[in-house]
């Protein structure tokens, strides 16, 4: 079993409380926005914790250091659960249009996104596809309290979802 936590749209903020939920998990997934002091904050904190592992995308703010760490889009196995992550995408049945391709593509069984700062768990049964944002765990935009979530994936089944409010913006 594999415990995720995932989180976007932090902007450059990182505290120690989205630290102490992560520290729970084994791979942590940024849907994008990292902000420079994000992606070095959580090096820092996989080198104190050398069995966990980031996966992400880049986001519309994010520059040069973090599109040479993370792609546009990330399409991985967690387990036998196909992922694909993208910053901007969108959600059931309103995908962004450079999204609709490559969903129809790569069929992910869980796709992830970013940007809107809203939390949204839901399930697309078109594409047979569970959709996540976890809104937002930093402190720019127009978002009233930072989310983020955490589930775990076991074998082909996602499981044991939470979502977790980090407090006001």
């Amino acid at each position: 079993m594999t415990k995720i936590g995932l989180i976007s749209d932090t902007h450059g903020y990182f505290d120690e409380q989205i630290a102490s939920y992560l520290k729970e998990c084994d791979e942590i997934w940024h849907g994008g926005d990292f902000g420079p002091d994000v992606h070095e904050a959580l090096t820092q904190f996989i080198s104190s914790n050398p069995a966990k592992k980031i996966r992400g995308v880049y986001g519309n703010i994010d520059g040069g250091l973090i599109c040479s760490h993370y792609p546009e889009n990330a399409i991985f196995f967690c387990e036998d659960v196909k992922i694909m992550i993208r910053h901007i995408g969108g959600y059931p049945p309103k995908y962004n249009k450079d999204t609709i391709p490559l969903l129809h593509k790569e069929k992910p069984q869980l796709f992830i996104s970013g940007h809107s700062h809203i939390l949204k768990i839901m399930y697309d049964d078109k594409l047979d596809c569970l959709h996540m944002n976890p809104g937002a765990a930093g402190k720019q935009g127009w978002h009233k309290v930072r989310t983020m979530i955490q589930f775990s994936i076991e074998q082909k089944e996602i499981k044991d979802c939470k979502v977790i409010e980090l407090g006001s913006r």
